[in-house]
Order: C-alpha cells, then structure tokens, then sequence
C-alpha cells in the first residue's frame, strides 16, 4: 500500500494486558475501505455467534479510513463500533477527535479491544509504545472532569475517549466521548468499554501519514477549504450549524414533539437556532481539520446548572425540547450537560423521557411507580427522571435499558408508542408524512439513527408521499454515500450535506491519498459490500430475519398528527411494505430482508453463505 492506510492494526488483549501487532490485509483495504467496513468485517470474522455484548469476549473496534487525518475538509472522524448491548446487533458511531488524527500518526489504521481489565485501566497509545495503566482515580469522574485530568498528564494535543458513569454502571446507551461533548456510538458502545473496565483511551503519534502524493493532497485541501468558504450559506452555517433545523423542521411538521406525536412545536422559536444566537450562544468548536465548525458553544441562562455551558446540535435540542414538550432553552441544555457529562446518548435519553412521560400521560404508570410526576414541559421533573437514568436508580434503571425494553416491562400496549427501531432510539425526525424517512430509519444498519441516510432533505425537497421504486432506489444511493463511504472513509459528511461541498472532490483524494483510482461505482459497489454484511451479521446475530425488523413504531401508521400544515398525516402500511420490497429486491435481498446467495457472491462476500446457512434458508 502507497498511502492512506499505515497497513498496521493493534490489538489489544486487557485480560492479559498484552498487545500485538499485525498486519492490515490490503485486500480488506481496498474491498472495506476501512471505519465501519473495517468493523464488520472484523466482527463478522472474529466474534462468535451469541457472543454477549457486555461480555469480555465482544470487540471494542476503534477504526480510522484512508482519508482521516490527511488534509482534506472534516477528515477527523474515528469509528467507534461493537456488539451492540441496546440492540443485540452491529452497532457504531462516529466522533470527530483528535484521537482520529493522533491513531493515524501512531502509525495504526484500527485498535481492536478484546478481554477484560482486572480494575479500571487506560489504555495508553504513544506511537510504538502500548501501556495498560491504572485508572482507578478517574474511575467515578464525569466526562469533562476526566478530560481535563488526562489533558494534564497527557497533554491537550493528545487524542483521548474517555466514558462516563453512564458507561461505567452499563446504561445501554451509553457512548464514548472526547473533548467535552463530542459523543460517538449510540447503541451503546460506551457501555461495551465500561465492561471491559476500560475508562479512557489517550492516543498520542508523531509519525507521518502515508500518502501515496502529498503534494496532490496539499493542493487539492488549499483549493477544497477556499471552495467551502465560497458557498453561499457557509457563513449562515458556521453561525446557526445544525440548529437552523429546529425551525426548517417545524416548517414541514418534522419536529419531533410529545414522543412523536406530532411534527409541530408551538415554542419552537425559543429553543431554535435563531434564539440560540442571539440568547445563549457563547462560542464554537470543530473537529480536526474542519473550517465548517458546527459545535455551538451555549451557556445556561437560568436553572441548577446557570453559569455552566454545553455544546449543542439539533438532534440535542430537538429531542431533549419539543420532544419533551420544553420551550425554555435552559431545561433543554441542562439535559444535555447531563448527557454529554454522564456519557449517555442525547438522543436516547430524550427518548426515554418522552416514552415515560407519554406512557404516565396514558395512564399506564403512575407518580408512585416513577417516585415523579410527569408532564410535557415540566424540565425540573424531566432533570431528575434524567439522573435516576444516568444512575439506573429506581424506575430510571427501567429506561436505562432502552425504549424498546421498557415497553416490554410495563406492557399495557406501551410498544406502540416506544419509538425505536431494532432497539435503537429513533432520532429526530417525526416521519408521519415522511414515508422515505420512515424506510430509511427502518433500513438503517445500527437502528433507527439518520446519519445513513437525511432522506427527508430529498422528500421535502422533490416532494413527499412518493410510493415508487425510483424513491427506494434514491434510499439507497444516499445510504451507500453516507452511511457506505463516509463511515468507511472515516470522513465527515456535511460539507457536502449543508454547503454543497461536490462529492466528486473525495475520489480526487482517494487517489492522492491511496495511488487507488476509486471511481463512484466502485464506491458504491463497496458499500453494498459493508451493507450487505451488516445485514448478514444482524441475521447470524438474532437467529433470523422478518420485515417487522425494518418497520417503525405502530404511532405513525395508526395515530396521525393532530396540528399544523400536515394534520391528519399518518403512514400507510401497504405503502411502506410497497417501498420496503422495493428496497430489499435492489439491494439483493429477498422478501424477508436476508441477502440473496447470488448477491453475496456478486459483492465478493461467498465466505459468508456458510455461516449464514447455519441460522436462515438463503435463497439463490
């Protein structure tokens, strides 16, 4: 390999504190790219069937791309990826770190974490020298506090993932954090390092990265950073970043709102980008190699927390506000200083407060049962529903395992309005007029999460309710770009989301990078790849396969919005079902929703079939 890849992989034993290196197979290079490709594809190969995911014997996978660390725009993204405890299947998130760089620069393309410290550890990374070290003064520290413990022995230069008591006590989705705020891994990666006893990672390198031309890679990053900046609304965005959503999406009746109930929020305006600037807002951040910031620094006016501050996206606001029925800006970054500090996943936690609120609003539980009363808006209740999650105390240890658990525990017809798919937490987008949006949360390979596929952009844009294979097939060209190269690339997606940044920049950079000429069909081929064994590893993992698995929540096939401009808008179910076959025959699969023996061999995956047999009929 000429560039792009260091071509070595560490992996790291905590039950026997011993590390290795190995080798990076190049033709896994080049077939998985590497991130999320290099993820399944280890999972796949190296982690038994039933494997429990909180077990020592699951894999924590730390894994970088080609294109991470070069200088190319947003190139500082690392995979974090396991066995998922939320879900039982493939799980993974993207952080953007310095701990993306500083792995590349220590000469690793992935950390594979196996075993289980004896007592809580760090696993230091400073180039060729691996050391396991004691952690038991930063066991019990929140998020920021261990941070800034590791930036004083380590240095602030360095790359560091680090949980929180939310990962240490096994919340189900938990995730791992860097940088006070920068969160990766929603379904539950960070309870996979707290079981492991593994507090923080410090990554530090000096090395170079390897390029195959690094004076192609130079000029192509001097002339991509100066077309960014020229785009229309950059200044727009490095001012608002993603909160401008909280207004575009009430809009078009996609604010997440009660639970999902609606798509509409009547304060809307108080916790939107718009207020956000000219009330709270205090600064900014990015993440390495970045001139798009979008991390919007915001202090808390008022409150437990005032004086305090917390960076914050739309996902953050719109789940942890409307969807919890909050107006006052103040409660919903209070909660999302708890999350980032505990090491929970906003999105999920906003979840789990809105099922309890909505489930106490039907009746099916009571004040006694939650030791609070509950009702939309009312953020101080909400605040001290989030600790006892965080601290799985009482009826917060319920919703510490997820939506999709707790429904199942309190029953009463619950599982109707806990939002989730596959058991992952569905983010923020309401989806009864959306039915594009609906399939791409049901098809998402980790649970319902939009980073694979924004596919409600298109639907407003060219036009909502569509039924037609042409929209299933749109589907999956964004997921192979998304959720295919982007995560396996190990870059970030939104200077070509939000300023029109041209895809056809990033073969450019493959080449200089790699020597490899990728052309965008070859990049979608590799995507089916990762697509299909992601699918392949959830079937082996659950024994089997059915539709119902890709389906949202009954809500928004059975209970439609009540207000604004969409009223009256639910899902119909033979559309979905229409667009789902759809969807399955172009990707290869049968009507169940299992790859086809003939795709496999198509995408180079004929090594799966046996293992695939074992558990399901495949047909040809």
């Amino acid at each position: 390999m000429r560039g792009g890849w260091t071509g070595k992989l560490l992996r790291v034993d905590l039950s026997k504190g011993k590390s290795v290196v190995q080798d990076l197979d190049p033709k896994v290079a080049v077939d998985f790219l590497g991130g999320r490709g290099f993820a399944i594809k280890t999972l796949w190969d190296e982690l038994p069937r039933g494997t429990d995911p909180l077990s020592p014997e699951n894999l924590l996978i730390l894994a970088t791309g080609p294109l991470t660390g070069i200088s190319m725009p947003s190139s500082g993204k690392l995979v974090v990826a396991a066995k998922s405890p939320l879900t039982g299947g493939y799980g993974d998130g993207n952080i953007g770190t310095r701990a993306s760089v500083q792995l590349k620069k220590a000469g690793y393309d992935a950390v594979i974490i196996s075993g289980k410290a004896e007592k809580p550890s760090i696993l230091s990374i400073e180039n060729d020298k691996v050391e396991i070290k004691d952690g038991k003064d930063l066991w019990g520290l929140d998020t920021y506090k261990a941070q800034e413990e590791l930036e004083k022995q380590y240095g602030k230069s360095s790359g560091i993932l680090v949980i929180g008591p939310g990962g240490e006590k096994l919340v189900k989705f938990a995730v791992i954090t860097s940088e006070k705020g920068r969160a990766g891994g929603r379904p539950g990666i960070g309870a996979v390092m707290g079981s492991k006893n593994l507090k923080a990672v410090v990554i530090r390198g000096s090395k170079e990265i390897p390029l195959a031309d690094p004076k192609e890679v130079a000029k192509l990053g001097a002339e991509s950073y100066k077309d960014i900046k020229s785009k229309d609304n950059y200044d727009f965005w490095v001012r608002q970043g993603t909160m401008a959503t909280v207004e575009w999406a009430n809009a078009n009746a996609a604010l997440p709102t009660y639970n999902m109930s609606e798509g509409v929020f009547d304060g809307y305006d108080k916790v939107g980008g718009n207020a956000m600037e000219k009330i709270y807002k205090i600064g900014q951040k990015g993440c390495p190699n970045c001139n798009m910031p979008c991390g919007n620094i915001n202090e808390i006016k008022e409150g437990p927390y005032k004086g305090r501050d917390t960076e914050v996206d739309y996902e953050n606001i719109a789940m942890l506000g409307p969807n919890l029925g909050i107006d006052n800006m103040n409660w919903a970054l209070t909660l999302n200083l708890i999350a980032d500090e505990t090491g929970v996943d906003t999105i999920s936690l906003g979840s789990a407060l809105a099922f309890a609120t909505e489930a106490m609003k039907r009746g099916l539980i009571n004040e006694g049962d939650v030791g609070l009363k509950l009702d939309w808006g009312d953020g101080q209740a909400l605040v001290e529903l989030a600790k006892k999650i965080v601290n799985k105390e009482g009826f917060g240890s319920i919703l510490a395992e997820g939506v999709a658990y707790a429904s199942q525990k309190i029953g009463k017809g619950s599982e109707k309005f806990a939002m989730h798919v596959k058991g992952l937490e569905i983010s923020a987008y309401d989806c009864h007029a959306y039915i594009g949006m609906a399939l791409a949360y049901g098809t998402s390979p980790i649970g319902a999460h939009h980073k694979d596929a924004w596919f409600i952009s298109y639907e407003i844009r060219e036009g909502r309710g569509v039924v037609s294979e042409e929209r299933a097939k749109k589907l999956i060209w964004m997921q192979n770009v998304r959720g295919g190269f982007f995560e396996s690339a190990a870059a970030c997606r939104l200077p070509w989301v939000e300023v029109g940044y041209d895809l056809e920049w990033y073969p450019k950079f493959l080449k200089a990078a790699t020597g490899l000429d990728y052309s965008w069909d070859d990049l979608h081929i590799i995507a089916n790849r990762i697509y299909t064994l992601m699918r392949a590893f959830w079937i082996r993992e659950k024994g089997g396969w059915s539709r119902s698995l890709d389906t949202p929540p009954a809500k928004w096939f059975e209970e439609p919005q009540t207000k604004g401009p969409l009223a009256g808008s639910k899902l119909d179910r033979d559309d979905y079902e229409k667009m789902l076959s759809w969807y399955y025959e172009n990707r290869g699969w049968d009507q169940n929703g299992i790859p086809r023996k003939s795709t496999l061999r198509k995408l180079g995956l004929d090594w799966v079939i046996p293992g695939l047999e074992g558990v399901v009929s495949l047909s040809e």
